[in-house]
């Protein structure tokens, strides 16, 4: 049960062989189970036994600089047990001493009260009537004699004659009973060698704990769960300032739920009698796995000794499952599984649990950054408690690769289900973050004249404005003659050809204008390569490799709106007979942006007979993402990305048991950053934790939901860059409402719902501020509207122009403040 000492079971890390048919479940460790009677089957129940440290109420944790340094690792065992039959459990046989009965205390040699029958020959002499015939011929005749004669017959212990076929029949008998006999006698001593190998081997098992709790640091408890009988029993001594009168030493859970500590390491749990006690694991990857083995627990059958146990303190809520009325186990489809299943599913989660944990604690997780010695000390050394959990292994046993191959795969999987959702929940937070900026943006002065700009050639990609799809891109690379004898894949080199040779030029005039404009960001080319514009030619243009027109290409990132129309100014004017195409329709208001919400101006011009490409990037856009924007983009229009209007929504689907396991890989993806240590600036673990939100709120555990969210939102508010009244703040808000409801905390979902709706009056009030900036106010009078039913229209259509010539009024200000060389360009 406590398997061997924490630093061999560090290094030996076997765990529990899945079984994932429909075969029987091993019986790891020890077997406590007891036949009734001599020929009776084995009837037990499964169960799971966990060990972990927990946090005295008396003391706080994490302990202060420099205590616990000499802690030793505690080792918390699961092994996946048979439990005592439910009739030993009726009949109060107790599992501490180990009690043979005389019949098993019996050796071989001793009589079993059943002798072979005997029998022998006796000579008996008697007188006989024998007769004879006499005579010659006609004289013959019968005559009747008597003699004297001796012969042996078969007598059996008594002397009592007894015939052959008598004496078969008992010969027969008395080898079926012994054969009977034999097979009794080889039962009792196989159940005696087992009940003292069992008692040896929970004697070295105390012993051993004993040993390693003996040496458990102040403050710290060590509970063990048995979701065999539902226990969660004490198994450490307490310590110095321990409450006596409170300590919980032993326990029959009835329901649990996530507690409410900001450490989310709280697990409440009711007794049979309906005490709630609250424990807090010294890991919140603890509190996770032991509650998810309680509800598993809480949803099975219980066994006759739980059953009289609840019995007894009058608990009755337990139903042919068990008590189905807190345990997400018994509701929906999962509710329809049977003791078998539900078996197997205990058994793959606690074994994927073992071995996420063991590489947490052994710094190997895979794809995880690399860390410094001392990083791995303060995550695996002994100057703490944590939790593990490992097979229990016997002496002698060898290791199964095949187990921990079986295991190791299944993590992979639910690691790249993980990593997939994170990236979804990645994707969709840049997507918004690009809304916003353009939304902000929009509030620029000069946005209304760029808004009202016609780019050239330039339908746009948005099918529902008259945009274009790919193959009916207006511009292309020019077709020459000797293309039509050549192959996509020539016609692709040639072009690439033509590009480097163009390159040069591209080079110089990205000079010019980030040299007059001042760029926050350049960057030009490498030339794409023919294979990566086949690829692009098959996907979007139908496999014509002349409407590829980014070969050449450079990228130019300007500040704002009007250092775009300072460039597109400054373009016109420097090279406007080389421009081919203006690309502004993701910039415009009424049009869709690119997928995955980003938006920028393409400038086409043609440099040596080639068509290439500026991109032009505006910085508030470029900063969201960086030089990953385009693998934003890529992901997005992959898999369609914009299709979700929330995150969450790739959940959609997933069973429990899967989910179970999804948050042990989100646990894993956060075992360096605990979330009571989580600050403001650690940006890939707060999306690592807004992830887990979305598992948790699916997963019914609307508590630690609440948690997390609350303290991703102080530190959104701490955030230089974000604030309160910050998209992403309002986002974990609505998820907030959503986790409080869930508990039918309306009152405090009432008071947040008030924060979202007072942050979108703002974003009103907002637009409405800018728009009053660029004209006069005018008051319409209701008379004038019902005698002139198209002056509604009429006003819009002027509202437009005049907010257009406000508009262009700023930007000319702002031209002759910031750009004031544009005149001698013209």
């Amino acid at each position: 049960m406590f398997g061997e000492s924490p630093q061999d079971a560090m290094a030996q890390q076997s765990y529990s062989k899945p079984n994932y048919d429909n075969t029987s479940r091993p019986t790891s460790g020890v077997d406590t189970g007891r036949e009734s009677t001599a020929m009776a089957s084995h009837k037990g129940v499964s169960g799971t036994i966990l060990e972990a440290a927990f946090v005295d109420p008396a003391y706080s944790w994490p302990p202060a600089e420099g205590q616990g340094k000499n802690a030793i690792e505690l080792q918390a065992s699961t092994a996946l047990m048979k439990s005592a039959a439910p009739n030993d459990a009726k009949n109060n046989i107790n599992d501490e001493e180990i009690s043979l009965s005389p019949s098993m205390c019996s050796t071989d040699d001793e009589g079993d009260g059943n002798t072979r029958p005997r029998f022998k020959v006796k000579k008996v002499t008697g007188v006989e009537t024998q007769s004879k015939t006499k005579g010659m011929l006609c004289c013959r005749r019968n005559v009747d004699e008597e003699v004297l004669n001796t012969k042996e017959v078969r007598v059996d212990e008594n002397g009592n004659p007894v015939s052959d076929a008598e004496a078969m029949e008992r010969q027969q008998e008395f080898t079926h009973e012994r054969n009977i006999a034999k097979l009794s006698k080889n039962q009792r001593a196989a159940e005696r060698q087992r009940r003292i190998l069992a008692k040896k081997k929970k004697k070295r098992r105390e012993a051993r704990a004993a040993e390693r709790y003996r040496r458990v640091p102040e403050g710290i408890l060590i509970y063990r769960l048995d979701t065999s009988d539902r226990t969660v029993t004490l198994v450490s001594g307490p310590s110095s300032n321990t409450n006596l009168e409170t300590l919980i030493r032993q326990i029959v859970v009835v329901g649990a739920k996530p507690g409410s500590e900001s450490s989310r390491r709280g697990i409440l749990l009711t007794d049979a009698d309906g005490t709630q006690h609250n424990l807090v694991a010294c890991e919140q990857r603890t509190a996770i796995a032991w509650l998810e083995s309680i509800d598993m627990m809480l949803a099975s059958r219980p066994n006759v000794a739980v059953q009289a146990k609840l019995a007894e303190s009058g608990h009755s809520s337990f139903s042919k499952f068990g008590n189905s009325q807190s345990s997400g186990w018994a509701k929906g489809k999962e509710g329809k599984l049977s003791q078998t299943e539900r078996e197997e599913i205990e058994e793959r989660y606690v074994n994927l649990a073992a071995y996420s944990n063991n590489l947490i604690r052994a710094g190997a997780v895979p794809n995880a950054p690399a860390k410094s010695k001392s990083a791995k000390a303060a995550a695996g050394g002994a100057g703490g408690i944590y939790y593990t959990v490992t097979q229990v292994r016997e002496d002698g046993e060898e290791y199964d690769e095949e187990t921990l191959e079986s295991i190791a795969k299944r993590r992979a999987v639910i690691k790249d289900s993980w990593d997939f959702f994170r990236m979804v929940c990645s994707l969709l937070r840049d997507r918004r973050k690009y809304d916003e900026v353009f939304r902000r943006m929009q509030l620029d002065p000069v946005y209304p004249y760029l808004n009202s700009m016609t780019g050239l050639n330039d339908p746009g990609d948005d099918m529902a404005m008259g945009g274009n799809i790919g193959a009916d891109k207006p511009l292309t690379q020019v077709h020459r003659e000797e293309y039509d004898d050549m192959s996509n894949s020539a016609i692709a080199r040639d072009l690439v050809s033509r590009a480097e040779v163009a390159l040069p030029s591209l080079v110089e005039i990205c000079k010019a204008l980030a040299g007059s404009l001042g760029m926050e960001e350049v960057g030009v080319g490498p030339v794409k390569d023919a294979g990566a514009a086949l690829r692009k030619a098959e996907k979007k243009y139908e496999g014509d490799v002349l409407k590829v027109t980014d070969y050449c290409r450079a990228l130019l990132v300007v500040k704002d709106f009007p250092t775009l129309l300072a460039l597109l100014e400054l373009a016109r004017d420097s090279f406007g007979p080389l421009i081919r195409r203006v690309k502004l329709s993701t910039l415009k208001t009424d049009r869709s942006p690119k997928p995955g919400g980003y938006r920028d101006c393409v400038i086409n011009l043609e440099l040596k007979d080639h068509i290439c490409e500026i991109q032009i990037h505006l910085w508030p856009m470029w900063v969201v993402c960086g030089v990953d924007g385009f693998r934003h983009y890529r992901h997005c229009l992959e898999y369609s990305t914009d299709t979700f209007g929330d995150p969450y929504e790739a959940l959609a689907g997933l069973d429990r048991k899967t989910m179970a396991e999804l948050i042990v890989m989100a646990e894993e993806a956060v075992a360096d950053m605990p979330l009571e240590t989580l600050e403001w600036y650690h940006e890939k673990f707060i999306l690592d934790y807004f992830a887990e939100v979305g598992l948790f709120l699916n997963h019914g555990l609307y508590e630690w939901a609440e948690t997390t969210l609350r303290a991703l939102i102080k530190l959104r508010c701490q955030s230089p860059d974000i604030g309160p009244d910050h998209h992403e703040t309002i986002t974990l808000y609505g998820y907030l409402e959503q986790a409080l409801r869930a508990q039918k905390k309306n009152k405090d979902a009432d008071e947040v719902a008030k924060k979202i709706y007072k942050n979108k009056q703002q974003k009103k009030t907002e637009k409405v501020d800018a728009e009053r900036s660029l004209w006069d106010q005018w008051i319409q009078d209701p008379f004038e509207s019902i005698v002139d039913p198209n002056k509604k229209e009429r006003e819009e259509e002027e509202k437009i122009k005049k907010e257009v010539r406000a508009s262009k009024k700023s930007w000319r200000k702002i031209r002759e403040e910031r750009f004031k060389f544009l005149d001698g360009a013209e």
